[in-house]
């Protein structure tokens, strides 16, 4: 346990996120648009009342 205590600590010392935030922002809108796009295309073959 300790040991990946201070694994964690070292790699968090570094500062630099793996992974871009910008790219994990641009990943989450395009999965949340293609979700209503199937939302509303979804709609498109109900009749409405």
């Amino acid at each position: 346990m300790l040991d990946l205590m201070l694994a964690a600590e070292e790699v968090a010392e570094h500062g630099e996120a793996a992974i871009n935030h910008w790219v994990v922002g641009g990943i989450a809108l395009g999965v949340l648009l293609v979700l209503l796009l199937i939302t509303f295309l979804f709609g498109l073959g109900r009749e409405h009342t």
